[in-house]
């Protein structure tokens, strides 16, 4: 019998990102039963809406989800669906399911992330027919492709895979239809901040390598560098949870640098608070009515410590560097 490999500080580490996947969800299953936004499908990922969130935390992920989906629609938009979307680091994400309930299907949806993370969501949707009914919808034939760590349908598929292994990466994709020559938007939500800054540059360098048309969206940390950024990082630490990539994540500047870098040819980023202020006035005064916020002052901390950066290649000059809130 083969001797077990020894379980090593990479192995916890890894555990300690598998787990911001199940708080991302839990913290957007509360969000969305207080009202902040419509998501009929987190609840077949989080059964229970769990205990309560702090409004500011709440109004944080009502910023993010709102801000992503507007540059992903747009950019969909843009390319009239004849698109494709990888969102690196998934996790329990559930934006295929509101891409197709708005008529917003790229031709197809790539999900990547860590193996066991997938074999779960994999299980999720076989046995939640709300989650698998629309991928059957969309596949011309009887049999999907199925095993434990990957699903392939005609417009949706899920593949576990580590992001810093690259031409693993790159092979599982191409084995699974993912085509170079189609306008290609990718996105990754406090992923790369959990790689080396060198890891991260590879993730990067491969997608401005491997498509002529694209966009990069990337929600993450930012103005790490002082003492509430400080403070969020030893947070981290704490539960084995280390920011490996926080250096690229001092400014804006250094935001946008990391894709400029790369083979990218026009990145803008903006921080959450920007963000936050620029979100309809409507929708803003709705979700500000849903609870009292007592601490406005921590608001603006935390949302001036995360950012949305976008880049762009537009090779079929869709218009892509003009994407913007």
């Amino acid at each position: 019998m083969a001797a077990r490999r020894p379980f090593t500080d990479t192995d916890t580490a890894d555990e300690a990102v598998r787990a911001t996947c199940d708080d991302a969800t839990i913290c957007k299953r509360y969000a969305t039963s207080k009202g902040y936004w419509k998501d009929p499908y987190i609840q077949y990922f989080v059964r229970s809406v769990g205990e309560r969130k702090a409004p500011e935390i709440n109004r944080g992920y009502y910023a993010r989800v709102q801000g992503v989906d507007h540059l992903l629609d747009a950019f969909i938009k843009k390319a009239e669906c004849d698109c494709q979307v990888i969102n690196l680091g998934a996790g329990l994400d559930t934006t295929f399911w509101r891409l197709k309930d708005k008529n917003l299907m790229p031709r197809k949806f790539f999900e990547v992330d860590f193996p066991t993370v997938v074999a779960r969501k994999i299980h999720n949707i076989k046995t939640k027919p709300p989650l698998s009914k629309p991928l059957i919808e969309t596949h011309s034939t009887d049999s999907l492709l199925l095993d434990a760590h990957s699903l392939d349908s005609d417009r949706y598929c899920i593949i576990g895979a580590d992001l810093r292994d690259i031409s693993s990466l790159d092979e599982k994709l191409k084995k699974f239809q993912l085509n170079p020559e189609l306008p290609t938007l990718l996105l990754s939500e406090c992923v790369l901040v959990y790689m080396t800054p060198s890891q991260s540059s590879n993730v990067v360098h491969w997608a401005a390598e491997t498509f002529h048309t694209a966009m990069f969206i990337n929600y993450e940390q930012v103005n790490m560098s002082d003492r509430f950024g400080q403070v969020m990082i030893e947070n981290l630490q704490r539960r084995q949870c280390t920011l490996a990539g926080v250096e690229a994540c001092q400014s804006l500047d250094s935001q946008k640098e990391r894709f400029l870098k790369t083979g990218w040819q026009h990145a803008d980023a903006l921080d959450m608070i920007t963000v936050y202020s620029m979100l309809p006035q409507e929708d803003m005064a709705r979700i500000e009515s849903l609870e009292f916020l007592d601490e406005r002052e921590l608001l603006q901390q935390l949302l001036q410590h995360y950012s949305i950066c976008w880049a762009t290649k537009d090779r079929l000059n869709l218009g892509l560097s003009q994407l913007a809130f």
